[in-house]
């Protein structure tokens, strides 16, 4: 028999948790609207409100002087904003000189052209705003404040042709001047570079990503970003080098070498380190002196180059007369070993280490304590472990 009582409880437990469950969708939305933390100090915020002041002022002063006293015209109000974003941020897209020239012009132009076409007002400054942005995309002049001027021009009635040499492209002109000298003065670059790196940060072509890899990640995004992109490129390459190093940097090579390490002695029989190899499934052994200091290396490739390459059987009947023939027994691994095998410290960092494995022809490292004896290995199987680890990406719940 079903127990009324406890179906009702369920009930009302499922209930509290989708209104808990919507309340927190409601506070991550409501969260939206409190503004991010502040990273400008108060050194930069001085730089820019002096820089907005500067601007305004010469661009005030030579404004007047040139449209004369008794002109009533010679300043537009919309040229504050555009100050704020040559001054403020000198490195936005929105703030190059061609976005403020270019956007401004053209967002007068269409504001006359609207006006003359549509007699009402309301109607007239939305569609001459509208129109301002649309064309602003395709030829990357986007300035917000150039589209204040196509309402503008509908809002006060004005011809905006006839403002377009003066005061309107007058006025940015100079704003543009001041901008420049001001932010090369106080140690902003602008104009600003807009484009790819070119692998400035690595010429050998190592970097966490390649420029097709943001393009990709920007035509996905398809957004209108206020930041450049060589500036998103090396603010990316910053932060990949730095969980990089977080992840990976502190590791040393004593936290992935392979131990016990299997190793001989020079003395032993090439046949002896053969049937140990083959029996451990190890390409490479150290070879050690009896306090257990590294003399060199033995690998697989050393019985390979030592083989008889003149004979008529294969690869491996070859390295099988090698290990097996009649000399087998004198010959020794010092014979065969690569005397000039590096070694590393167990403290030595794994960064270190990847200069050496990717330059070819390293495959294992002996790893040795501050005596110089052998306390262990790194393959390349060790170190694309620890890489894999340091650069997988936890799967989101």
């Amino acid at each position: 028999m079903l127990d009324p009582f406890k179906n009702s409880s369920a009930n009302s437990a499922n209930t509290l948790d989708a209104s808990r469950a919507q309340l927190s969708r409601w506070g991550l939305w409501l969260r939206n609207f409190l503004p991010a933390s502040v990273r400008v100090g108060y050194a930069e915020a001085l730089r820019m409100s002096v820089g907005i002041a500067f601007g305004l002022l010469v661009t005030g002063l030579l404004s007047r002087w040139w449209g004369g006293e008794a002109n009533s015209m010679w300043m537009t109000s919309s040229l504050a904003a555009s100050a704020v974003l040559l001054f403020g941020m000198p490195a936005s897209p929105l703030s190059q000189p061609w976005p403020v020239l270019m956007g401004t012009v053209l967002s007068a132009l269409i504001g006359a052209a609207v006006q003359a076409s549509i007699s009402d007002t309301a109607i007239a400054c939305a569609v001459a705003v509208g129109l301002s942005v649309m064309l602003m995309v395709p030829l990357r002049c986007m300035h917000p404040p150039g589209a204040g001027f196509a309402a503008y021009v509908v809002l006060e009635h004005v011809n905006g042709v006839t403002l377009i040499a003066f005061p309107i492209f007058f006025n940015v002109a100079v704003l543009v001047v001041c901008a420049v000298l001001y932010n090369a003065v106080t140690g902003k670059r602008y104009p600003h570079p807009q484009h790819s790196l070119k692998r400035a940060f690595n010429p050998d072509g190592s970097d966490v990503f390649a420029p097709e890899d943001l393009d990709a990640a920007l035509k996905h995004y398809n957004q209108v970003l206020d930041v450049s992109r060589s500036d998103l490129e090396g603010l990316l390459h910053i932060a990949g080098r730095s969980a990089f190093n977080r992840n990976f940097g502190n590791l040393r090579c004593e936290d992935i070498m392979s131990r016990p390490v299997f190793a001989v002695e020079p003395g032993v029989p090439q046949k002896e380190a053969w049937a140990l190899m083959r029996q451990e499934r190890v390409k490479a052994l150290p070879v050690v002196d009896a306090d257990g200091v590294v003399l060199g290396m033995l690998a697989v490739s050393d019985f390979v180059r030592q083989a008889t390459l003149d004979a008529s059987e294969g690869m491996a009947q070859r390295i099988r007369h090698l290990v097996t023939g009649r000399s087998a027994s004198k010959a020794k691994v010092e014979a065969l070993m690569d005397s000039g095998a590096q070694v590393v410290r167990s403290d030595c960092l794994l960064v270190d280490l990847l200069p050496l494995f990717s330059a070819g022809g390293c495959h294992h490292m002996p790893v040795v304590d501050e005596h110089k004896k052998l306390v262990g290995i790194v393959t390349q199987t060790d170190l694309i472990r620890a890489l894999s680890g340091a650069i997988s990406v936890p799967e989101r719940s």
